[in-house]
């Protein structure tokens, strides 16, 4: 299903081929079970709010939260991204860059700030979750230690 908040994309990151398909589904909170389908069958997601709205940047918990639930993981390939760099003035601003770092920290999740408007920092974000997603599988991919060294019971 192709809606208007939703496109894909080639692109080349670091030398190798990733197709992207982005799906927006900020403010969709009607549509929760699509929503929620699209959480489960998602490989990595980036979390947004806006610098200057500190109802998006409490949500930002709340998602990741959501996201691990549905994933049932401990960890998953995530960003958090804070946006708006383009806001008016520097007074707009009421979360500041290192309160997102903080956040994306704690929650064990890389960092970025963006624009959409100026796309400044846009598809380094976008290439830092692909990077994550990589990063991801190709740890999940690997035995465990158990698995290459079996310990035998006589």
């Amino acid at each position: 299903m192709v809606r208007s908040d939703s496109y894909r994309k080639q692109c080349v990151i670091d030398d190798q081929v990733a197709l992207l398909e982005v799906i927006d589904t900020a403010s969709q909170e009607r549509y929760s079970a699509m929503r929620e389908q699209v959480l489960r069958v998602g490989q990595g997601f980036l979390i947004v709010y806006g610098i200057d709205n500190r109802d998006t940047f409490t949500e930002v918990t709340s998602t990741h939260k959501e996201i691990l639930r549905i994933k049932d993981r401990e960890t998953f390939p995530v960003v958090i991204v804070g946006n708006k760099l383009d806001s008016k003035s520097e007074n707009d601003r009421v979360i500041t860059e290192q309160q997102g770092m903080d956040l994306a920290q704690t929650l064990g999740c890389k960092f970025i700030e963006t624009t959409v408007r100026e796309r400044i920092n846009v598809d380094e974000a976008f290439f830092e979750l692909v990077r994550e997603i990589r990063r991801f599988e190709a740890l999940s991919q690997r035995p465990n230690a158990s698995s290459r060294n079996p310990c035998m019971l006589l």
